[in-house]
């Protein structure tokens, strides 16, 4: 009882710390003046991966690496196949010619290099964790010098969602990451302990719980954002949300958490399986988004998604319990 009360308190700190940290992200984005794919892909999606941040930060200092990367693996999942997926089926979504050109290019590189790197290595280490914030310093520096370029054609301000946003002031945008961030420590604390504590009640790995139910919490902001945005027609800030934030929980995630924890590989089931769906998911995402689609993520590819990752959570419980 007391297992489960953690983890639905944990949880719900996580979901109201990544809407204050949204709210404050996207108000200091209009300041910026940049374009609402790059929004997307920088300041909304490193807010929206904050709670895989400090959970894997957590669960690493604890000494639960399991967790560390199988919350990040999941995460990624749960991106494409059920977020994704389901905004797809719901509204159908428009596809930036960005994210052809520069995110999902930088998105499979992202993901492919982790792979390498975890197999060859055998974990994530400091100086892996380096290479990695060092990277993604770069590619965010890259994205908004081509926004600023583009900033006429793309420019936010006329959309009713970031016009509301705009008129919160710069002391309301910070007072919303401080207290977001406060939530998203203290949910992540009892997220990750009431996670541990349901695997040992159930029986499961802690593997399990990662990739399924730690990885469906943590990626409620995402879901949250990305259904909003959806919504107000602001599809560029959808896809370019859940790219963004994928990268972001390898490159930042990991990378922190690196920098700070090491995380070497404890449970090879993470790569042999899990890693394998996440990159088979994204190779799909590609092939949608070059081959199939016409710069839309149809109705009956966002079901494919769904039915993939429905059949994915069915198998990781009914095969994998121990």
């Amino acid at each position: 009882m007391t297992a489960t009360l953690f983890f639905l308190f944990g949880l719900v700190l996580l979901y109201l710390g990544g809407e204050a940290l949204v709210k404050g992200a996207v108000s200091l984005a209009l300041k910026l003046k940049i374009s609402t794919f790059v929004a997307g892909m920088t300041i909304v999606s490193f807010a929206t991966s904050a709670p895989e941040l400090l959970v894997s930060l957590g669960a690493a200092i604890k000494g639960h690496t399991d967790i560390t990367f199988g919350n990040v693996i999941g995460s990624n999942i749960a991106n494409i196949a059920l977020v994704l997926g389901l905004a797809a089926v719901l509204f159908r979504l428009n596809i930036n010619p960005q994210t052809k050109k520069i995110s999902f290019p930088f998105l499979f590189f992202s993901s492919l290099i982790f792979g390498l790197v975890v197999y060859f290595f055998n974990g994530i280490y400091f100086w892996v964790g380096v290479a990695f914030v060092i990277l993604l310093v770069f590619f965010i520096l890259y994205l908004i010098r081509q926004s600023r370029k583009e900033y006429l054609q793309t420019a936010i301000v006329d959309d009713e969602l970031f016009e509301k946003e705009s008129q919160t002031s710069l002391y309301k945008s910070v007072l919303y990451l401080v207290i977001g961030i406060v939530f998203l420590k203290y949910g992540a604390d009892y997220f990750v302990d009431g996670a541990i504590a349901l695997a040992e009640v159930f029986s499961v790995s802690n593997r399990v719980i990662a990739v399924t139910v730690i990885a469906i919490g943590t990626s409620i902001p995402e879901l949250a954002t990305t259904v909003i945005a959806a919504i107000k027609k602001e599809e560029s800030l959808a896809v370019g949300n859940l790219i963004g934030s994928n990268i972001f929980n390898i490159l930042a995630v990991l990378g922190l958490t690196a920098l700070i924890k090491d995380i070497p590989l404890v449970d090879v089931q993470l790569i042999r399986t899990d890693y394998l769906l996440m990159m088979g998911i994204t190779i799909f995402l590609g092939v949608f988004i070059y081959l199939f689609s016409k710069n839309k993520i149809s109705r009956k590819e966002g079901a494919f998604f769904l039915a993939v990752y429905i059949a994915y959570i069915i198998y990781t419980f009914s095969f994998r319990m121990a």
